[in-house]
């Protein structure tokens, strides 16, 4: 197979930026087909560490900074409008006609309708929204994070009969993917909670304050924003200092207020031999095994009780089972098989093994 991923010109594909779930999850991508064997076309900025057959640079370093600003990278406006995403767009799509399309490609994007642009110029390919964890999606031909991800969607596309919504035969379900080698183990945990990610209320960091500070309990925080009083705020850490944090930590909050559509902190964690407290709807309810990998809860006493009982969790069965569910040896087969379905489209489609009526 031959894919081309675009990413967001926003951030650059290497470890410095991979605090953008997004960027992270395009590196992976990469890494996990070009593993298995195939082509891999990468239109991003001209610093570069994923795995692929070509890097094209479509957006520079200066440009890239000079649209940030000073907000942090994660911050950075997903408005198509922009001429920032548009010139990044058009790059793309030169870089894609540059003698580099053949039939049967695939065109992968992670932007949403940032993205669409990109779309809209090979009509006659399949594009594929290959890690739809937002709102605004435009394909025929989307992988979901988690089935309550594709439902909400589905639901929101008929606000005042969501009854009516049909499901799409081309659309999967396939969960967020890490590397394991990334997210250390240890069974050994120090005395703190943790809290990483977006310091806003609707990620729930106000719960975990509120619960270590009822319990008396150390709750160190990290993630942008400004922090709240009484923690031990440690600013946004890359990759090492969050393994290191994640695995030595009790239990990891997250208890996030909307409907998640998957969650790559909670995972992490428990890639890390970590138990999680989460809110028991969205994406946590396929990831989150009660009692086992940690606790969903839906009052505050709950959350309290989650936190004592979290130590009690086996930190060897919480990683296992995260590296046999999210790891990229696991996930690469299922990306694999979804795409290997799609190309039935240029042959019999729907029909694809159809054997009745056919001498």
């Amino acid at each position: 197979m031959r894919l081309h991923v675009a990413a967001l010109p926003h951030t650059q594909t290497t470890t410095a930026y991979l605090s953008c779930a997004y960027t992270a999850k395009v590196i992976n991508f990469c890494r996990m087909m070009m593993d298995r064997g195939h082509e891999v076309y990468l239109y991003a900025g001209d610093e570069n560490e994923a795995p692929c057959t070509e890097h094209i640079p479509c957006v520079t370093e200066k440009c890239r900074a000079e649209h940030v600003g000073d907000k942090h990278f994660t911050a950075a406006s997903f408005d198509y409008t922009l001429p920032f995403w548009r010139n990044f767009n058009d790059n793309v799509i030169a870089g894609i006609k540059k003698n580099r399309l053949s039939n049967r490609d695939f065109i992968c994007v992670i932007g949403g309708y940032a993205h669409k642009q990109i779309a809209d110029a090979f009509p006659d390919m399949i594009t594929v929204e290959f890690g739809v964890g937002y709102p605004g999606t435009f394909t025929k031909f989307r992988v979901f994070e988690s089935y309550a991800w594709m439902h909400m969607v589905y639901g929101s596309a008929y606000p005042h009969a969501a009854g009516e919504a049909d499901g799409n035969w081309w659309d999967t379900v396939i969960p967020g993917y890490l590397d394991p080698a990334m997210f250390p183990f240890n069974a050994e945990k120090d005395d703190y909670y943790l809290f990483i990610g977006r310091l806003v209320d609707r990620k729930g960091y106000r719960i975990a304050t509120d619960v270590c500070f009822d319990l008396g309990a150390k709750l160190v925080v990290a993630g942008q924003g400004t922090p709240p009083l009484g923690t031990e705020y440690v600013g946004v850490v890359g990759p090492e200092e969050r393994g290191r944090l994640m695995s030595r930590a009790k239990a990891v909050f997250v208890p996030t207020i909307y409907i998640e559509p998957f969650g790559n902190v909670n995972v992490e964690a428990q890639a890390c031999g970590t138990p999680v407290i989460t809110t028991d709807w969205g994406a946590f309810t396929e990831t989150v095994e009660d009692g086992v990998t940690g606790f969903r809860c839906r009052t505050f006493g709950e959350f309290k009780r989650a936190a004592l009982a979290a130590p009690s969790l086996d930190p060897h069965a919480i990683r296992d089972r995260a590296v046999a569910k999210y790891s990229l040896d696991v996930i690469g087969k299922k990306y694999e098989d979804y795409f290997t379905r799609l190309l039935h489209l240029w042959d019999d489609g729907w029909y694809e093994g159809r054997s009745f009526g056919k001498e």
